[in-house]
């Protein structure tokens, strides 16, 4: 199991804890960070914007890009991650309308990471158009980011 473990936390990005468990029994004190003790050090958990008077955005820019109807989620989640990945960048999210699916797909994409589920039924009176917000640092090319999306 060390060397799981160890193989396992030198492939991550950051330092992250890593649990081990048995037979998938986990404490749920453990997966909700319960007890540690993380408000005993608030003082030296500062935000990004805890030392400025004022701040901006200007290193960000986001546009939206509207999407025509899709008929594979798991195609139109691939092509996200992959223009996520090519382009830079940051986050992504939206909904976006399925062939034959009365209800509207979530989508919530961080880099590279794409989550998708059905949220809710479109309104009788909503049009079925998808829509996607794009976050990233500025410079971003709007227009090849757009033509990626939407193919």
């Amino acid at each position: 199991m060390e060397k799981a473990v160890a193989t396992v936390s030198g492939a991550l990005s950051r330092a992250v804890r890593v649990v081990t468990v048995a037979d998938g029994k986990v404490d749920p004190a453990a997966l909700l960070g319960l007890g540690v003790g993380t408000e005993d050090d608030i003082e030296n958990r500062k935000t990004l914007h805890d030392d400025e008077l004022e701040h901006d955005h200007d290193d960000f820019e986001s546009f939206v890009v509207d999407m025509d109807e899709v008929s594979d989620p798991a195609a139109a989640a691939k092509r996200i991650a992959s223009v996520a990945e090519t382009h830079n960048i940051l986050r992504m999210k939206g909904f976006l309308a399925v062939s034959g699916k009365p209800m509207r797909l979530l989508i919530q994409a961080v880099g590279s990471r794409v989550s998708h589920y059905y949220d809710k039924p479109w309104g009788a009176a909503e049009a079925r158009q998808g829509s996607l917000v794009v976050i990233g640092l500025k410079g971003l090319n709007r227009a090849a980011v757009a033509k990626s999306l939407t193919g």
